[in-house]
């Protein structure tokens, strides 16, 4: 009988995610240059590159932010020292960008990407569609999700912040995984090689997914909704440290998943020192969770997935290594 309803709930969940729609075509503009002496911002609109036909997480909007999941999401161009890329903002309706490997590569894992941004907004491509590319290419199920964004852009100035990091883009990050999960056969993913890996303030919101309780509510009306939201690993990529782990006295949960730490030394946000990712590494590792750290000389801050001519731009293979080790690659028989 318990096998009966768990499958009922099962294939309930499944058709509710098939039927979730994609969001509102996003908006552009075009700002002036940000960086003396960077290269020109480009004269034409900016578009996202091209990528899957993204999912919105819940039918009817998220939770709090029903009214505004018609508004169209807007893109923008940010100018740094050496490149110009696109940015997402004015997030309402969070989704998941899926990239699904080919069958005879899947390996059954998957990873949800959460860009990073300083909360403002997300750089959607380094830190976004090119590393679900990747990860694809190398048998990973990955998606790319768009989550609320506690400093939006998008709000226009002296008006409040409608969202929270830990309740919003943490909501997000536990309905990313529980969506996964109810889709979990259709897409060839084994339910239990489930990972969340974040950039900068989406390594913040990875954090919060590993620390936070992502049980689900088996009382929920929504099938998904009862279904567990915790990731089973995590990628760290040079964070944004939440701040109750910054106290002297903090402890990862037992429930805390095993985890990939990286960083640059000249990183000036997440410096090789006692305060800085190191230290999240030994309280971890003194916690019992499996964990790993990697930092490179050069890369600073926001280096994502990137062809240049320092070493870091090999750190996905590190990662994907970090994955095999803990037999992540190996076909699942789920």
């Amino acid at each position: 009988m318990l096998r009966s309803l768990l499958l009922s709930s099962l294939l309930a969940s499944s058709a509710i995610a098939q039927s979730l729609p994609a969001p509102v075509p996003a908006t552009s503009v075009l700002p002036v240059n940000l960086t003396a002496g960077g290269p020109a911002i480009p004269d034409h609109a900016p578009v996202e590159s091209p990528h899957p036909t993204p999912i919105v997480l819940w039918p009817n909007g998220a939770p709090g932010s029903e009214a505004r999941k018609n508004e169209p999401e807007t893109v923008a161009w940010r100018q740094e020292i050496d490149l110009v890329f696109p940015i997402i903002y004015n997030i309402h309706n969070p989704s998941i960008t899926p990239y699904i490997p080919a069958k005879d590569k899947a390996n059954g894992s998957a990873v949800i990407i959460a860009p990073g941004g300083g909360h403002m907004q997300l750089t959607i491509d380094r830190e976004g569609y090119d590393l679900g590319k990747w990860l694809a290419d190398h048998g990973v199920a990955a998606f790319v999700l768009k989550y609320r964004l506690a400093r939006d852009n998008g709000t226009p100035r002296g008006t409040p912040q409608p969202y929270v990091v830990n309740v919003n883009a943490l909501a997000d990050a536990f309905r990313a995984v529980r969506t996964i999960r109810s889709r979990a056969t259709e897409w060839g993913i084994d339910p239990n090689r489930i990972g969340f890996l974040g950039f900068s303030a989406g390594g913040e919101v990875a954090i919060d997914a590993g620390m936070y309780d992502g049980k689900g509510d088996p009382n929920a009306k929504d099938p998904i909704d009862q279904l567990d939201g915790h990731p089973n690993f995590l990628g760290i990529i040079y964070p944004g440290q939440p701040r109750e782990i910054q106290g002297a006295d903090w402890v990862p949960p037992s429930t805390f998943p095993p985890s990939f730490l990286l960083c640059a030394a000249n990183d000036p946000g997440n410096p090789p020192t006692p305060t800085g990712i190191p230290r999240l590494y030994n309280i971890l590792r003194a916690g019992k969770v499996p964990v790993e750290l990697h930092i490179f000389e050069e890369g600073a801050h926001g280096f994502g997935v990137r062809q240049w001519s320092y070493s870091v731009s090999g750190w996905p293979n590190l990662f994907l290594g970090w994955m095999n080790d803990r037999n992540l690659l190996k076909k699942s028989t789920n």
